[in-house]
């Protein structure tokens, strides 16, 4: 029980740590806690910065993206590679996102845990993520706009999650996906209020 506990205290203190924060600030000397959607995201990493450097705004959205994935994906694989079993991997996806989403580094604010949630996600459920990224891909470059891409995104995993994986391996339940689904939901309700207002902006 006590490993179980240091797994899940690694995978929340990983899944924390705002990657999009540190790029900015080290790279592009901004704070994006104090521009922009406020977000410590790759999409306001990307806003924040093109005012003043496009091409480096695109190269820390992505560094963003890909750290803040691996940050939830490197805790589990470990734990994968040492024999934990499924329940114990989930639990640590459900914690990374909620590091994500609510960062003791940061007073218990945050991201919005799109990449970090693909990131655990794509460990248990590769061909729903890939699904799923194929509809934000296809949403975000007809419509522009990064939270209505990553809410269709998230809408397709459901589905695809429940028609694919009825019952999760070792669980039984989809009750993980749903809960990284909430987080990530509650965490855009601003960008949804946005939404149905027309007021959201086009930022991708």
């Amino acid at each position: 029980m006590s490993t179980n506990l240091i797994l899940y205290a690694v995978a929340y203190l990983l899944g924390a740590i705002p990657f999009g924060l540190i790029l900015a600030r080290v790279f592009a000397k901004v704070d994006i806690k104090n521009s922009g959607s406020k977000s410590i995201g790759a999409t306001n990493v990307l806003r924040v910065v093109k005012q003043e450097n496009p091409r480096l705004a695109k190269i820390l959205s992505v560094m963003t993206v890909v750290l803040d994935a691996l940050k939830g994906v490197a805790p589990i694989l470990v734990a994968r590679y040492m024999g934990f079993d499924d329940s114990v991997q989930w639990a640590m996806a459900v914690l990374a996102v909620l590091g994500h989403c609510y960062s003791p580094y940061l007073g218990f604010e945050g991201g919005k845990g799109i990449a970090t949630g693909a990131g655990v996600l794509a460990c248990f459920l590769p061909l729903c993520v890939g699904i799923a990224l194929i509809a934000w891909f296809l949403v975000g470059r007809l419509l522009k706009v990064s939270s209505l891409a990553s809410l269709t995104a998230l809408t397709t995993l459901l589905v695809s999650s429940f028609l694919l994986n009825p019952s999760l391996s070792g669980l039984n339940t989809q009750a993980p996906v749903l809960i990284i689904a909430f987080l990530v939901v509650y965490k855009h309700i601003p960008n949804i209020k946005r939404l149905f207002c027309g007021e959201e902006k086009a930022v991708i």
